[in-house]
């Protein structure tokens, strides 16, 4: 009877040791996937940040550019505050006209870069949900891994 006893603890002792080694096993499988998601969103941001600073970097050659084509000067920009050098620029309008169509190319430029912001805000809402739900379906799918491993085992 004590040997029975004894095999008897020894047989649940190596059933726990096997439960445990399968949880350890899963635990590590999930610890690497979580790693690899994390990863994939890292790099996900770090190219939505270097295409922002792209982004703004052409804005700010265009508005040069602009600057340049409407006749102001980047001197005149370096050397006053930028509200003297829109005095300036407004005072070289000689008509109502020239105003208007400068006011309507500052909206539409205003409206352009509104819409370049929200597509990327939208980008990046979209691309934060994508991997919220990929890591979201892979605790699950974990989840219901080790359920069925405990089913199993029992």
């Amino acid at each position: 009877m004590n040997q029975d006893l004894t095999q008897q603890w020894l047989t649940e002792i190596q059933t726990l040791k096997e439960q445990m080694a399968g949880l350890q096993s899963d635990r590590n499988t999930a610890w690497e996937s979580a790693q690899k998601w994390r990863q994939l969103y890292n790099i996900e941001a770090e190219q939505r940040r270097t295409d922002a600073q792209l982004s703004q970097q052409a804005i700010a050659s265009l508005k040069a550019e602009l600057h340049k084509l409407q006749g102001l000067e980047m001197e005149t920009l370096a050397a006053g505050t930028p509200v003297t050098a829109i005095h300036q620029e407004i005072e070289q309008l000689k008509s109502v006209e020239e105003l208007q169509a400068k006011l309507i190319a500052v909206i539409k430029e205003r409206d352009r870069l509104l819409q370049a912001l929200k597509t990327e805000q939208d980008n990046h809402a979209q691309t934060r949900n994508s991997l919220t739900t990929a890591l979201g379906d892979a605790i699950d799918s974990l989840t219901q891994e080790r359920a069925k491993a405990e089913k199993e085992s029992q």
